[in-house]
């Protein structure tokens, strides 16, 4: 018989993930890692849904056995492929009869079936409550261009506990952040994968987090834990300009010029119009690091005004000369001294 499991426990429990929701509502939002396995398509959810509306319940279910019976086979066939060790875990929108109906199945297809309990539904309530269980949290800062991507990525291969934002965003955190990136997610899924991330976590070590604002491009951070990121103390790390003008010219220097201009062009009133139109041509001329010297003189400021609000300490670290690794150690030993 299926298991109807919990999240938590769902989630320790071998096998894919199987989201037996329609294609457009996967598309809107879905749990990290979960394949789409619709009982219905768009189309065929809207009929069925209409039917319920006019007719009521038992002629829904009617229509929506005389649309799933005959492809009952290729979902078998299909979940064989995804799962050839015969474990699933299947979940529809609510824990209703979308992922009952589809774990019947596989389960008298020789599959051993774990049901989502509250369904996608379920699964929301449960990432949302995850972000106001505190986590003990340290804010690496440090000015545009600093490397703090990678020294969080080092950190991360060294063992600590490290939540990259920018990674699960698909965004670098300025005007310029899209360049090179996939496209953004829905600010849902954003959420969701901070989600999977958050309960992995140990609440007794220490969590590294890139100082960011409240949004990285289209995403929004959730306010819980961002409240936690303002109120964690800050280890900032500086490096020298020239470095980071090299840093900035090593991210970039392979992007579409048109795309590094359309950026430039989005703080041109924050930069200043003579800056910015120097800026400009320096691109069309080729001179990245000329353009990176002029663009690094409004995000200091940004960076220096968004950190005098913060009011906690800052605990600098010079990492000038330094690669991502011989930094992370640096900053690991500094924050064993805070």
């Amino acid at each position: 018989m299926a298991k109807s499991l919990k999240p938590d426990v769902f989630f320790q429990t071998p096998g894919i993930i199987l989201d037996v929701r329609s294609p457009g509502e996967y598309a809107q939002g879905h749990i990290p890692g979960a394949v789409n396995f619709p009982l219905f398509n768009n189309d065929e959810r809207a009929l069925v849904g209409t039917c319920y509306k006019q007719k009521g319940k038992d002629e829904a279910v009617e229509l929506g056995l005389a649309i799933v019976g005959p492809k009952l086979a290729d979902f078998v066939a299909r979940a064989k492929v995804l799962a050839p060790d015969r474990q699933v875990r299947i979940h529809c929108w609510r824990g209703g009869m979308r992922s009952a109906s589809v774990g019947w199945l596989l389960e008298t297809a020789g599959f051993n079936v774990a049901l989502l309990i509250g369904g996608y539904k379920g699964f929301r309530r449960w990432a949302l409550s995850l972000f106001s269980v505190p986590q003990k949290m340290i804010i690496l800062g440090g000015m545009t261009g600093s490397g703090k991507t990678e020294i969080l990525s080092a950190l991360g291969s060294m063992g600590e506990q490290v939540l990259d934002l920018e990674a699960l965003a698909n965004h670098r955190g300025s005007s310029f952040g899209a360049l090179g990136q996939l496209p953004q997610p829905t600010n849902e899924k954003f959420w969701n994968a901070i989600a999977m991330e958050w309960a992995k976590f140990d609440r007794s070590q220490l969590l590294w987090v890139e100082a960011e604002s409240k949004r990285i491009g289209m995403c929004r951070i959730p306010q819980e834990i961002f409240e936690q990121m303002e109120r964690a103390k800050v280890i900032e790390i500086s490096r020298s300009r020239q470095e980071r003008v090299e840093f900035l010219v090593k991210i970039y220097g392979e992007g579409d010029i048109n795309d590094l201009i359309a950026a430039t062009e989005r703080i041109r009133r924050r930069l200043g119009g003579a800056r910015a139109q120097q800026a400009i041509n320096f691109l069309r001329e080729g001179n990245l690091a000329a353009a990176s010297d002029l663009i690094l003189h409004y995000y200091d400021k940004t960076y220096t005004y968004d950190l005098e609000k913060r009011g906690v300490s800052i605990h600098k670290v010079d990492v000038s000369g330094l690669s991502a690794v011989d930094a992370a150690v640096l900053v690991r030993k500094k924050s064993q001294q805070i």
